[in-house]
């Protein structure tokens, strides 16, 4: 049978870290949270006139929530609203979890567009998995561990900072961007204390700009950052339809056919 449409191409793509998130993060990570019985919410914040019919309200923040069936702990798409940016991109996703249902969030990560979709699922399976979704108890060396299992390689003369052997992406423990970053610990808020956590970034090209960045706040528990950053340095290549021009070069790309 033949069609309108011909067939978009795909590719099995490596390194995963330097794919992109193919134009589909939304939808894979919305698939999955749905998959495993999530709720999901689309909040709308508008302003219409009024004599105005509904349709022609003016939509200025929109965002879908999923919730947990627990209600412990949630992940937002928020690209549409004003989003905050991680080195010059915007924040798509962002993950949360508190203790208790009467409780605030403990912590935050945050997620840019560009992050393989597959290392933002692989975060919220571990945290869906998770018996206490708020707090964590291992050290940060499970991240370092996790990363340094697929090739990655600590920075001698920082030791906070690993990073792949083409020095193209890297995660660092150290001080957080001072706006935005919302975290659970009383002392995250103290403007004396210089909160810490884990930031992730690729930049394919040195001067080129960003890729994608994540950051995770002070309370994130080591163990789920461990999870997003095993799945990020993966060497199991990824499906992809389309390539980001700034990885142009640095991809081992292999048809699906």
């Amino acid at each position: 049978m033949s069609s309108d449409f011909p067939a978009l191409p795909a590719w099995w793509v490596t390194p995963r870290h330097l794919a992109g998130d193919d134009g589909a993060l939304a939808d894979h990570v919305a698939s999955h949270l749905t998959g495993a019985g999530w709720t999901s919410l689309t909040l709308v914040r508008g302003r219409r006139e009024p004599d105005e019919p509904e349709e022609a309200r003016q939509v200025v923040r929109s965002t879908v929530l999923y919730v947990a069936p627990d209600g412990l702990r949630w992940a937002q798409w928020v690209l549409a609203d004003e989003p905050i940016l991680l080195g010059d991109v915007p924040v798509a996703w962002t993950a949360s979890a508190r203790a208790s249902e009467a409780g605030l969030a403990e912590w935050t990560a945050y997620f840019s567009t560009g992050v393989p979709p597959e290392a933002v699922a692989d975060f919220l399976l571990a945290l869906e998995c998770r018996p206490d979704p708020a707090y964590g108890f291992a050290g940060p060396n499970v991240v370092f561990d996790a990363l340094a299992e697929h090739g990655w390689v600590r920075d001698i003369d920082n030791g906070s900072v690993i990073s792949d052997p083409r020095l193209t992406a890297g995660m660092a423990l150290n001080l957080l961007p001072e706006d935005g970053i919302q975290d659970g610990d009383p002392l995250a808020l103290d403007p004396v204390v210089d909160p810490t956590g884990w930031q992730a970034w690729c930049e394919p090209r040195i001067g080129g700009g960003f890729l994608w960045a994540a950051v995770f706040s002070a309370s994130t528990p080591h163990d789920l950052v461990a999870a997003f950053a095993g799945s990020l340095a993966s060497a199991d290549p990824v499906l992809r339809h389309t390539l980001p021009q700034v990885s142009d070069g640095q991809l081992l790309v292999r048809p699906t056919v």
